[in-house]
């Protein structure tokens, strides 16, 4: 049983709660074991002898390290685990080395100190009692008094000492400056022994090198570091942020006014002193000046570098003839339609004749046009005369999809591009390039410009390189819009296939992705009539939130046999709001998988086996990629540790890991790119008013492949039908024209 209330080792905490609404109580004890610590995460599992409690109580928290005989403090709340029983759950964990003989005993003998065993330290404490402390770290010397010990071993105790205890001081300091254990364990791990030293030295570099934390929590550790609020090193701190934040939104440059005054803002200083920042960046070469528009603008180092490298890589692979010759392509033509009995029509053909006999070409189009046909096409008749083709796509999903539908092996670039995590770079590149006479790289809306400019990078000079994809769904996540721009340039041959075919207008999903595209509301039948899209209209957001719950858990189940967690996806244009990402797929998880055990709270999101999970970020180590989704197979708490199943794969995560996933029984549409699901919901109402716009609902409605089911308010769809995005801030059309080949290619049709 836990101690009594009024007990000092049990002291509620006014005014605080955990996630649930229970008050925070104080626990306080002895480790007597350390059943489970990662080193990685920092969670512990941990029996503990408390005053005035007959039995060892057990306590799972985050710690850097942790032995028995410490005594820890801990602020937290009261589970009773179904499985390991009652448990005392740490918010923050406080480590305190011992102070009675027992306790710098058994500390001293648990390991943690390389070269102090049971029987050394048992030694040491009576030869020098409460002092060992001192002795090992003031006079070590003292050491070789006693007998067994010599100056291998004296050395070896002192380093594990030093060792141990700056791991001390930089939990110690990075938690009194405000960052939590997790947080401090990535800190240790990305730094080593320089963490502390380096985070002093400049705080703002965690924002860039750590992942969770932000501007603002630097910006808080710089304050209480007494850094000035104007001091350099916090203004061009503070310009790369506002440039990291516009890159955030997708553009790849920010006019240089507007920086400045976004920079002021944030800061709280005045604009002369980010003028001064800025010029400190471009000198040290982290930013770049360029002119866009008539206008003075600012990159990025990466962006803009990325920006020519695709430049000069169109033109690079421009400049030669196809590495299989001359293809007589109405020979071609007749033959490939002979071998797959298909009636090609002559956007179809043109198509063909232009990629069979073109170095860089780009086909794109909506859904039913036919795009999959030709690049079959495409690749039966190249196989033929024994091209090397690699076939790839920016996920993970669409990589297994563009395999299903050609018939041949298909990677994410990553692979493709061997990415290695030890260097954080890719084994392919111009001094390495990839074997092949062709690349083909599906879902190319989807790849952002640092991408596009590294798989460029690695296609050799003689190969071919047939782009696909759909220009009017939304640009890729990460900065630029690098197929609108090869497009808009007119320096890429570029294939645009409108024609929807007669089997794939049956289809009202199809239909309605065209009428979308166009400027037209989308179409529907009553509820009672059967279709593959349904539109149902409400008046207001609790409307919405009521009927979409019911759709997913009950009416689509019931009347198409989906499963409501395999086979539905809620897309939601944003993540925040009562209508976003996160709020429906609690709602959601609650009715789905209300039962399910056992329980992991961490990050802000509970999970359970059986959860429908996202990943937010990309994970090279795991090969995990952003937007791969997955179900949670198995928890053990008392391990920390949680298996996902990603399409098959069984991934481990480290409870410290959790704040790369995300519940996913509801995920935002700019998550979906490059995925299709049997069956979409999607709602719509003036709550996601920044968002609504027409390429992010035409993306949504294109996700589905058996059923889309539009929920909203009938204003926020007349919005996102006629509203369009006003484009990403970049200059890749301008480099393109800047290095153009003189014959280069140019728009076909």
């Amino acid at each position: 049983m836990p101690a009594p209330v009024n007990s000092p080792h049990r002291r509620s905490q006014p005014g605080h709660t955990d996630s649930g609404g229970a008050a925070l109580e104080r626990l306080a004890g002895a480790v007597e074991r350390v059943t489970f610590h990662s080193p990685e995460s920092g969670f512990c599992v941990l029996r503990l002898k408390v005053r005035g409690q007959r039995d060892l109580v057990t306590l799972t928290g985050q710690a850097a390290s942790v032995s028995p005989g410490e005594y820890v403090e801990a602020d937290g709340w009261w589970v009773n685990d179904r499985k390991h029983g009652l448990q005392f759950k740490a918010r923050q964990l406080k480590v305190i080395p011992p102070s009675t003989l027992d306790g710098i005993e058994r500390y001293l003998g648990s390991g943690m100190v390389k070269g102090i065993g049971p029987h050394f330290a048992r030694k040491l404490v009576r030869a020098f009692g409460e002092q060992v402390f001192d002795v090992i770290e003031d006079n070590p010397e003292k050491l070789l008094q006693l007998p067994g010990i010599g100056p291998k071993r004296q050395q070896r105790v002192m380093d594990a000492w030093t060792e141990q205890k700056l791991v001390r001081e930089i939990m110690v300091f990075l938690q009194s400056n405000g960052v939590g254990t997790a947080r401090a364990v990535r800190i240790y791990k990305t730094y080593g022994d320089a963490a502390l030293e380096r985070v002093r030295e400049n705080p703002y570099r965690l924002a860039l090198d750590i992942q969770g934390i932000g501007f603002k929590t630097a910006d808080q550790i710089a304050q209480r570091l007494g850094i000035p609020a104007d001091s350099p090193m916090r203004a061009g701190a503070g310009v790369r942020h506002v440039l990291q934040e516009i890159a955030g939104e997708g553009h790849c440059a920010a006019f240089r006014d507007d920086s400045t005054a976004k920079a002021a803002t944030l800061l709280g200083i005045p604009p002369p002193i980010i003028e001064q920042a800025i010029a400190a960046e471009l000198a040290e070469e982290h930013l770049v000046a360029e002119t866009i528009d008539g206008r003075p603008a600012l990159l990025l180092t990466p962006l803009q570098r990325a920006e020519v490298g695709i430049a000069r890589g169109i033109a690079r692979l421009q400049r030669d003839p196809p590495p299989w010759g001359h293809i007589d392509s109405n020979k071609a033509l007749g033959w490939v339609e002979r071998q797959t009995g298909l009636e090609l029509s002559a956007s179809q053909r043109q198509a063909i004749a232009t990629a069979i006999n073109g170095k860089v070409i780009i086909i794109t189009g909506g859904p039913g046009v036919g795009k999959t046909t030709v690049v079959n096409a495409i690749l039966r008749i190249l196989l033929v005369k024994g091209v090397c083709v690699r076939l790839c796509a920016p996920t993970g999903r669409a990589a297994k999809r563009l395999a299903e539908l050609t018939g041949r092996e298909a990677k994410t670039i990553h692979r493709l591009l061997e990415f290695d995590p030890q260097s954080m770079g890719f084994k392919r590149d111009r001094y390495s390039p990839m074997e092949t006479d062709l690349l083909v790289c599906d879902e190319v809306s989807m790849v952002d410009t640092a991408l596009m400019s590294q798989l460029l990078r690695a296609v050799p000079t003689t190969a071919a390189v047939l782009l696909v994809g759909d220009v009017d769904q939304l640009p890729s996540v990460g900065p630029g819009a690098v197929l609108a721009d090869l497009i808009g340039s007119g320096q890429v041959a570029t294939a645009r296939l409108t024609e929807v075919f007669r089997q794939a207008a049956a289809s009202r999903i199809v239909v309605n992705a065209h009428r979308i595209n166009r400027g037209r509301p989308p179409q529907a039948p009553s509820d009672d009539a059967d279709s593959d899209f349904y539109l149902i209209r409400c008046e207001t957001p609790e409307d919405v939130h009521a009927r979409l719950l019911r759709a997913v858990a009950e009416r689509i189940p019931a009347r198409f046999g989906l499963d409501p967690v395999r086979d539905i996806q809620v897309l939601t244009p944003m993540n925040r709001g009562g209508l976003g990402a996160r709020a429906l797929s609690i709602a959601l998880q609650e009715l789905l998988n209300p039962t399910a055990q056992p329980r992991i709270q961490r990050f802000g999101w509970t999970y359970a086996p059986g959860d429908k999970v996202i990943q937010l970020v990309n994970n090279y180590d795991k090969e995990v990629f952003n937007g791969d989704i997955g179900r949670v197979a198995t928890i053990d708490a008392g391990e920390g540790l949680l298996q996902i199943d990603f399409d098959g794969r069984q991934v481990e995560y480290e409870v410290g890991e959790l704040d790369e996933i995300a519940l996913a029984y509801a995920t935002t549409v700019h998550k979906a790119q490059g995925s299709e699901y049997p069956g979409v919901v999607i709602p719509l109402a003036m709550q996601h008013y920044r968002l609504l716009q027409r390429n992010l609902l035409y993306t949504a409605v294109t996700r589905g492949k058996r059923l889309v089911v539009l929920i909203g308010e009938p204003k926020a769809l007349k919005i996102a039908v006629h509203r369009t995005g006003t484009g990403r801030l970049t200059r890749l059309r301008e480099r393109l024209l800047e290095e153009r080949v003189p014959d280069g290619q140019g728009r076909l049709f």
